[in-house]
């Protein structure tokens, strides 16, 4: 048998929604998903960062909870729904996260913004931060070089409100 005749080398079809439009992909089994939004689909907000899960540059939603997408294989999202900094706006209207971001001047450089946004979506809708001190830890896996944390955090505060409609029911979420 040959090198490319072996299983997996021509790639998995997997299929999974992103930013809203279904999507039907060939991937390699070790693909990540970090590098399959950017490499492939040119979905280049996600950063690569540390490529080892500690600096959340590359944090996107998968079914609403926030993920490291460089520590996630692409063949570990079939079926499910991705959510990118890229696909938050709807038109025009900025996602409330994005527009806090931009009021309280939550970035200086840029490069961690994308994955500050996702993450604090996703902590949004976990419904744990309830304090200046409880959101700071939940971001605690996003690291930003220039050091905007205080505008980071103000950021999520006044966004949180704007997003009760988008948590996760009492309890949290059925597997």
């Amino acid at each position: 048998m040959s090198a490319n005749s072996q299983a997996g080398v021509d790639g998995h079809a997997i299929s999974l929604t992103l930013n809203g439009v279904p999507r039907s992909l060939q991937v390699q089994p070790w693909t990540t998903l970090l590098d399959l939004l950017r490499e492939q689909l040119d979905l280049i907000g996600s950063k690569k960062g540390c490529d080892h899960g500690q600096c959340g540059a590359c944090t996107v939603l998968r079914d609403g909870k926030r993920i490291n997408a460089c520590l996630t294989l692409a063949v570990m999202c079939d079926g499910a729904e991705l959510v990118t900094v890229e696909g938050l706006a709807e038109g025009e209207q900025l996602h409330p996260m994005q527009q806090a971001f931009i009021t309280h001047d939550a970035f200086q450089c840029g490069y961690c913004t994308p994955g500050q946004i996702c993450s604090a979506i996703g902590l949004a809708r976990e419904g744990r931060a309830h304090t200046r001190e409880a959101i700071r830890e939940l971001m605690s896996g996003n690291l930003c070089r220039c050091g905007a944390y205080s505008n980071i955090v103000a950021a999520v505060e006044e966004a949180l409100p704007l997003m009760r409609d988008e948590r996760e029911p009492e309890g949290g979420s059925q597997p």
